[in-house]
Formats: structure tokens, C-alpha cells, sequence
């Protein structure tokens, strides 16, 4: 699965007594949905899912896939301290429809997180999960950095397909990605290489199979190369190369209803998390971000990743210089508490996060509008 571009981790708006704010929630989504990322995540540490019960957990993760567009990748955040609870969250957003599992670092027992520790949990996982797995490393929340040793042998299971590296460690990322070079994946995209899902594919089949009558492939459904007779001849008559007979090429084009599709060649996919260091990540080899100052910045994020993809170096930096300042201070420093302060500043639902949090003082709130001011999206 492709995992490209930008994506938020979205918040998780409450009410001023600490109750969820569904509403809020699902306005939220509807509004990243029409900015250009890539996808959205839900119950990252962004979204204080630490901070949530099983049962508001599973709320959330509800309500989140109810607003999203069908277009956007959804991960959701799955990680807990024990394999058998993170399966179990896993495949109830598995049961939504959700695209990828994000799978947080163990960390409550560190010194017993040793690589051994680290290996067994995350192939367990991977083995028994419904989802396509990220690994997600984040040591300034959980205090436990797991080694980029570790990292490059996990990528070599096939149902472990990236991690979203937090550190902020640029040689990490360059480490990591140089030594999964050789791994070798294919993913189903657009016919403009955007990221296509199953859940979008069968979307996709499914709504042309209901207005054609017609019985839908099932390797269509599975986001495979092969096609069947009839998908094959409308491929040649739209003049798609190797779509006339046999197997189609990577480069080929294949019918899913009224979705066009084709092949791409990807690695083990390393995203960062740290948006003050996204231009340098890119450069050493990350695809994309999942970026906590998305959730107030989409817009801004999404353009150095546009500028870096398409070869422009001094605009990305102009682009990243515009947002190091304010990502550093309002993304990492204050915490969720600014960051949800930036969020309402912005325009989207921040409000008030969870105890032990508090609010900002109005000196600190001036003091991230002062930073948001050129940063209105």
C-alpha cells in the first residue's frame, strides 16, 4: 500500500468536562478531507489516545471513518502495551474499514524491551493482524527509542510495510532507508499514482457491478494485477498498454468499476514525524509524514512535500522555513495543549485536552498566534 504525501494525526476534540465531542470530531475529518493529504490518522498520541478508554477508543475510530472522504487513507492508531490487546483494537478498525494499522512502540516495561522483546511483538502482530502494519516510534512521549537494527530486520516481514519515525533523527531515517533499499513491494494506485486501498477498490467495483448488474472479479476486490476478460478489453479500448490479453504490465491500466488503476514499485516506507525536520527527511529517503502540525497546517505541510517531489530544493526550503519556527514551538514544545490552541486559531475544533493537561496561559496563547500568523489554513 502506497503511503505518500502528508497525513495528519487528528486531535480528539472534547467537551469542556472531559466527554468526547463527536460532532467536533467528525467536522474535523470532513475538513481534512478536502485539503490535499494524503490520508488521515486516528488515535495517534496526537489524538490523546492514551488518554481514552477501550470503549471511547472504538467510538472514535467509529466516527472518524463515518466522516472520511472514501479517497483518503485511513490508519489507525492500534498500539498498546500487549500484542493480544493491540490485535484486538486492530481488528476492530479492520471491521470499520479502516486501510493500515499504526502500531506504537511497547514501552511501560523498558528494560525488558530488548530487540528480542521487539521482534517477537511486532511479528506477532503482523502475523495475525488484518492490516497492513506501520511501526510508530515516538521516544520524547514513550521514553524508549527502538534501534534502526531492529527496525531493518523487522521490514522484512511482509505485512510490516513502513514506520513512522518520530525521532527527528535524520541519519536514522537515512540508515533505515538505505538498508530496506532492497525490499520490494507492489502497490495498487490511481492512474495518477495516488495511494488506492482495498476498501476503495471494492467501493469502486462494487458501485459499477450494482449499476451494470454485472458479478465483480475477485482479484479486483484484492487490488491484483490480474483482470478479467472484459476489464482487459475495456483497458484496450481506452489504448492502455497490455491490457488486450494475459497478464498486464506494471505500467498498465486496470478497470475497478470507474476507477483506473495500475502498479507501483515501493520499498519499506519510512514516514517521519517531526515537521521542523520534513525537508531534510525527504532528502534522506522518507516517502511522506505524519505530522501533528498538519492538524493546524495541512496546507502549508503538504506544500514542502509537493515542492520536494517535484525537484523544486529552494522552494521546499522556503516552504520548510515558513513552518520550522511555529512546528518546533507549537507542534513539539507546548504539547497538545498548543497544538489544540493552534487548531481552534486555525479554524478547525482544538478545545480543551484531557487532565493531567492544562490550558495555556494567555501569554502563551498570544505567543502561538504570534507564530500562526503567516500560517492560516
Amino acid at each position: 500500500m502506497l503511503l505518500h504525501g502528508i497525513f495528519p494525526p487528528i486531535t480528539t476534540p472534547f467537551y469542556p468536562d472531559g466527554n468526547v465531542y463527536f460532532k467536533k470530531l467528525e467536522h474535523n475529518v470532513e475538513r481534512y478531507s478536502r485539503t490535499p493529504v494524503a490520508g488521515i490518522v486516528v488515535l495517534g498520541s496526537t489524538g490523546e489516545a492514551i488518554m481514552l478508554s477501550d470503549g471511547e477508543r472504538r467510538d472514535v475510530l467509529k466516527a472518524a471513518r463515518e466522516a472520511s472522504a472514501p479517497n483518503k487513507v485511513l490508519i489507525a492508531g492500534t498500539g498498546i502495551e500487549s500484542a493480544i490487546e493491540t490485535l484486538r483494537l486492530t481488528e476492530y478498525a479492520a471491521e470499520l474499514g479502516y486501510d493500515v494499522a499504526m502500531v506504537r512502540t511497547p514501552h511501560y516495561y523498558k528494560k525488558q524491551m530488548l530487540p528480542a522483546n521487539l521482534l517477537a511483538f511486532y511479528r506477532t502482530v503482523a502475523d495475525r493482524s488484518p492490516l497492513p502494519v506501520i511501526i510508530y516510534n515516538f521516544p520524547q512521549a514513550t521514553g524508549y527509542d527502538i534501534p534502526a537494527e531492529v527496525v531493518i530486520e523487522l521490514a522484512e516481514h511482509p505485512n510490516l510495510i513502513g514506520i513512522k519515525e518520530s525521532s527527528g533523527d535524520v541519519e536514522k531515517v537515512r540508515r533505515m532507508v538505505a538498508a530496506t533499499r532492497h525490499i520490494k513491494r507492489s502497490a495498487t494506485v490511481t492512474e495518477t499514482f495516488d495511494a488506492v486501498t482495498p476498501r476503495m477498490l471494492a467501493a469502486a467495483a462494487a458501485g459499477s457491478s450494482a449499476d451494470s448488474g454485472e458479478l465483480v472479479p475477485v482479484g479486483v476486490l484484492a487490488g491484483t494485477a490480474e483482470t478479467s476478460p472484459v476489464l482487459r478489453t475495456e483497458g484496450a479500448k481506452l489504448g492502455y498498454p497490455g491490457s488486450s490479453s494475459g497478464k498486464p504490465s506494471s505500467a498498465a491500466v486496470t478497470l475497478a468499476g470507474n476507477l483506473k488503476t495500475r502498479q507501483k514499485e515501493v520499498g519499506f516506507q519510512v514516514m517521519v514525524g517531526a515537521a521542523h525536520q520534513l525537508h531534510p527527511s525527504l532528502d534522506a529517503g522518507a516517502v511522506g509524514a505524519i505530522l501533528a502540525f498538519a492538524c493546524l497546517a495541512p496546507t502549508a505541510c503538504y506544500e514542502i512535500y509537493a515542492a520536494w517531489k517535484e525537484g523544486d530544493a529552494e522552494l521546499a526550503r522556503l516552504k520548510q522555513e515558513r513552518i520550522a519556527k511555529a512546528a518546533l514551538r507549537v507542534g513539539s514544545e507546548l504539547g497538545i495543549p498548543g497544538l489544540k490552541h493552534g487548531i481552534d486559531f486555525n479554524g478547525y475544533f482544538g478545545g480543551p485536552a484531557r487532565l493531567p493537561f492544562l490550558p495555556l496561559t494567555a501569554d502563551l496563547k498570544a505567543e502561538v498566534e504570534c507564530l500562526l500568523a503567516d500560517i492560516r489554513n
